[in-house]
């Protein structure tokens, strides 16, 4: 996505635009489907839930979307990658701020969550101000070939324009993040993944429209021509913003929202050998370092809560096993009572 994203933009896509179709993609996609297959529900819901979607739909998915695709116009695709590993990281933060976690800093697993939080403002600082020596691409003959290629390398050569774009994709992380932790409690009130995937989608396509309309006011940059940015629409709308949004739901529904993205380093490994292949981007070594530092950051803190995981079940069986215990010593007649009784029939017989 990323890739191919940054290849229409490369075209001369708006980015708020892109937005709007994407998500209308993903609205057409979803809709219908979620019309047929949870009809009842999705007629029934309270206007209340109706109102938490859409904050959710407009922090989550509109303003997270643009500050993504903004930051991603200024930057690069390599650096969109790596800066998503920042977002387990961030979710943690705030479920911490939820107390929807907790950290105990004289353990081992405290020690390494906030290590993790520690690494990734090392990763983002060092993706900001430090660039280091460029890597040649894997390939000089670009697939996604644009007439405004070099208008990138233009925007990411300047460096203020580099340190904002990757400041707006931590923020755009920020506020993806929040939207997850906000899912998660949304999916504990309605535990109905379709539902709740479809109702972002489309009140983020409605946002995105008038987000549009009033950044773009020259309706030609509206108009859809039958290249690479067509085939990011397409792309972004029915995989990413429909098959994704579903299958997000159902694994923060399923695994808690600090767990969702642990699959992001092996997005950061094949964005940049992607970008270096299609785009022929020229990836940096700070992005590199950056990166690692990110996803040292990342499996930092899930191996932190894996521990403490770990800990909660040992003393979940400790307690059932003490509580096994007593009950078999409750079950056992008491030893006394137990002689007592015999001697008493002992006399009755004597006499």
């Amino acid at each position: 996505m990323s890739v191919i994203t940054k290849a229409a933009f490369d075209a001369g896509m708006s980015t708020f635009v892109f937005v709007f179709y994407r998500q209308a993609a993903g609205s057409v996609l979803m809709l219908p489907l979620a019309l047929i297959l949870e009809r009842k529900n999705a007629w029934s819901m309270p206007f209340a839930w109706l109102l938490k979607l859409f904050l959710c739909a407009l922090i989550g998915n509109t303003l997270s979307l643009s500050l993504y695709n903004v930051s991603l116009k200024f930057t690069s695709a390599t650096v969109a990658a790596a800066a998503g590993n920042s977002m387990p990281v961030v979710t943690f933060c705030l479920a911490l701020l939820l107390r929807m976690e907790m950290v105990k800093l004289r353990s081992a697993s405290g020690i390494a969550k906030i290590t993790g939080v520690a690494l990734c403002l090392a990763g983002v600082f060092a993706i900001a101000f430090y660039s280091g020596p460029a890597l040649s691409p894997v390939n000089h003959h670009r697939a996604f070939a644009t007439h405004a290629s070099g208008s990138s390398h233009a925007n990411a050569s300047s460096k203020t324009t580099w340190i904002e774009g990757t400041f707006l994709m931590l923020l755009a992380n920020a506020a993806w993040s929040l939207s997850i932790v906000w899912q998660a409690v949304l999916l504990k009130e309605l535990p109905n993944r379709m539902v709740v995937a479809t109702a972002l989608c489309v009140f983020s396509t409605v946002q995105s429209f008038f987000v549009a309309v009033a950044a773009e006011r020259d309706f030609s940059r509206w108009q859809l021509r039958l290249d690479v940015s067509l085939l990011a629409i397409f792309y972004a709308g029915f995989v990413v913003a429909g098959v994704s949004y579903y299958l997000q739901a159902w694994c923060v529904e399923m695994t808690g929202p600090v767990f969702f993205a642990v699959w992001t380093p092996l997005c950061f490994v094949l964005t940049i050998f992607c970008s270096s292949f299609f785009l022929g981007e020229i990836v940096h070594l700070g992005s590199v370092v950056g990166g690692i530092l990110l996803v040292g950051g990342l499996y930092s803190v899930l191996w932190g809560k894996n521990k403490e995981s770990q800990g909660a079940t040992c003393s979940q069986m400790n307690m059932m096993d003490c509580c096994a215990q007593d009950e078999e010593d409750n079950e056992k007649p008491n030893t006394y009572e137990l002689e007592e009784a015999t001697s008493s029939t002992s006399a009755g017989e004597h006499v």
